[in-house]
């Protein structure tokens, strides 16, 4: 089966795809990221659904890119008639998604092979496919997708396959259209301007980008994953494009990633306004604004990408699962769970945005206090924490540390911004909870903070203390929990969120290291002053990238494979903040916006607003969305 990490990511900022090195697209959505797939070889065999585009003879690519900072993937194969190359990509969405595939010859002849396997509901449903006026036309009930080609196209065994010749300079286009089945049948896309304003409206937004120096391809390649993460009406950004690839192969740590996580917002409004994205972090904070809206007493750790709540996890049994890891899944039951820390998440990320000088309105802060008046009658309870535990709940130091986090954020908020609130309350409160995680969070035996008050055990999370400000970086407190977790909590000096081994979390033991977790520890170093220490391991992270620069959820040390859905926003969010707090050389604290310390080498740039290709709605934009009615009436 495919690795992981041999996927490579196309998008059009509504859905995505994951194309192979064999040229094949195993695994698409339509018209969502959380949408059934049409294309589930990922998750079972080619009957599942996909699109095979490659020379007959087959194998892996020669080589492969993206074209400069864009997200059109070019695949070129050798061989010993000549080269090819297939140019994939995903025009930004206008109506309606397409997937283009220009196959290019570069030299010689190839003989070529194009098989497309449609299967609609995550390879359940086989569609009716006929030939109307030279398209390919599948439809099944509410699905219809076109296949239009100058190349010969014919059915055979509920497929449509494709063989021809491309010779040196020719280009031979495929595009395949999905829409609504009850609608008319879209028009033609013209292939090759269609690949001009791709890159044009890729080179545009990159374009805008402040990061430079050293590490700044990396964190590029990182800002346009995030983008192509975004689901665009909305400003949402999904966890993954995937569900259900393991932590553990062949285990059932196989959870569906296409939703948006609260906690998130801190990592990516830092990543994103210090590379100069203030329209992208706007557009996350609305959304982040509407999706929590209402009681804050049932406020969730995640959401839909149109702040949906009811995420019910359903099994999809007829597929085997990636190298036989079921259940497959759709849906996530943690959405009902209890983790204290959200509440200390977004009100960091609120007060980040406040720092940044991003626009706030009063019914925002509304909801901000009814968010804290909340926490300050259940921080004390006990919860699943930030791994989304299935087992009993405890009390979590890092979720006693965001408790904190939320009311000293709140207190500085009345006393440095002039908001209105309950100053020496939300004081007393965050000294409270300070003198509490003091007290049971940190084990005086072992020198290092734990994972939950009363244990032993440790936890990648405690990393992040420095970060959020709650003590220094060169604290011993810290420093010791630093060297606990490199020393036991390590596995060739990549570090695991917990060992599952002795953890109750509900599920069996064994997972890969979470390549997050890495990117906490490079902070801390960063943090404790060991600056050297903090770039070998960040280097070493980079190393892990696959060949296009993507990150899943997990790295198999033994293996030396990725592990978990992918693209992971949660592995690319703190490589963008590592690199840059390296190459300033100066670490900032999680509500501290960095372009505020940028050297001016990584000032933002005055660029011009993106162009859209043609087609793409204005209105489908992800920017600035009033939210003033919705949270009228919270304190009434």
């Amino acid at each position: 089966m495919t690795g992981i990490e041999d996927y490579a990511l196309l998008g059009d900022l509504h859905t995505a795809a994951l194309v192979s090195r064999e040229g094949s697209i195993d695994w698409m959505c339509v018209p969502r990221f959380d949408s059934g797939a049409c294309f589930a070889a990922l998750l079972d065999t080619a009957e599942a659904g996909r699109w095979l585009l490659a020379p007959a003879a087959g194998g892996p690519c020669s080589r492969r890119r993206y074209r400069g900072d864009t997200l059109v993937l070019e695949t070129e194969w050798d061989t010993p008639t000549g080269s090819v190359r297939v140019v994939d990509f995903m025009p930004p969405r206008g109506e309606t998604p397409h997937v283009v595939r220009l196959v290019q010859g570069v030299r010689g002849t190839v003989p070529m092979s194009g098989e497309l396997r449609l299967r609609f509901d995550y390879g359940h449903v086989v569609p009716w496919v006929r030939n109307i006026g030279g398209a390919i036309e599948a439809v099944a009930g509410p699905d219809a997708a076109w296949l239009r080609t100058p190349a010969p196209l014919r059915g055979q065994d509920n497929r449509t396959v494709s063989e021809f010749v491309v010779r040196s300079g020719q280009t031979v286009p495929f595009v395949l259209t999905w829409a609504p089945s009850h609608l008319a049948t879209p028009d033609p896309l013209d292939p090759e301007q269609a690949l001009r304003d791709t890159v044009d409206f890729w080179e545009r937004w990159s374009a805008r980008s402040s990061a430079t120096g050293r590490w700044r391809d990396a964190v590029q390649r990182s800002l346009i994953v995030l983008k192509a993460l975004t689901y665009a009406p909305t400003g949402g950004i999904v966890a993954a494009v995937t569900t259900s690839l393991p932590e553990q192969p062949g285990g059932p740590r196989n959870w569906d990633y296409r939703y948006s996580w609260l906690r998130d917002a801190t990592f990516t409004l830092q990543a994103l306004l210090a590379a100069g994205y203030a329209e992208e972090a706007t557009a996350w904070r609305e959304w982040l604004l509407r999706a929590v809206a209402g009681d804050p007493g049932t406020l969730q750790i995640m959401y839909g990408l149109d702040g949906t709540r009811r995420l019910p996890e359903t099994p999809l049994p007829w597929l085997a699962g990636y190298e036989g890891s079921t259940p497959v899944r759709t849906g996530n039951a943690a959405a009902g769970q209890f983790q204290l820390d959200v509440w200390g998440e977004v009100l960091d990320g609120l007060h980040l945005a406040r720092q940044a000088n991003m626009a706030a309105d009063d019914d925002a802060w509304d909801l901000q206090v009814a968010l804290m008046d909340h926490l300050e009658g259940h921080w004390r309870d006990p919860d699943n924490g930030l791994w989304e535990m299935r087992g009993p709940r405890r009390h979590f130091t890092h979720s006693k540390v965001m408790a904190w986090v939320a009311a000293d954020r709140m207190a500085r908020a009345v006393r440095e911004s002039g908001l209105p609130g309950p100053l020496r309350r939300w004081q007393d409160l965050r000294d409270d909870i300070h003198a509490d995680v003091l007290s049971h969070g940190y084990n005086d035996e072992r020198g290092t903070f734990v994972q939950s008050y009363g244990g032993t055990e440790l936890d990648a999370s405690l990393l992040l203390i420095p970060r959020v400000g709650f003590l220094p970086g060169t604290d011993p407190r810290v420093l010791g929990t630093i060297d606990a977790i490199q020393r036991e909590l390590t596995q060739d000096g990549l570090v695991l969120r917990y060992r599952t081994e002795t953890a109750d979390d509900g599920l069996p033991a064994g997972e890969g290291v979470f390549l997050a977790c890495s990117f906490w520890l490079v902070d801390a170093l960063h943090y404790a002053g060991r600056e050297n220490d903090a770039i070998a391991l960040f280097e070493r992270l980079l190393a892990v990238r696959n060949d296009v620069g993507l990150l899943s959820e997990e790295w198999d040390p033994r293996m030396g494979r990725q592990l978990g859905n992918t693209p992971q926003a949660f592995s690319h969010f703190p490589l963008v903040v590592s690199a840059l707090q390296l190459a300033q050389r100066r670490p900032r604290h999680s509500d501290q916006p960095m372009s505020a310390a940028l050297p001016r080498e990584l000032q933002p740039v005055n660029a011009s607003s993106e162009r859209h290709p043609a087609g793409y709605r204005r209105q489908h934009q992800a920017g600035p969305i009033s939210h003033g009615p919705l949270m009228r009436g919270l304190r009434g």
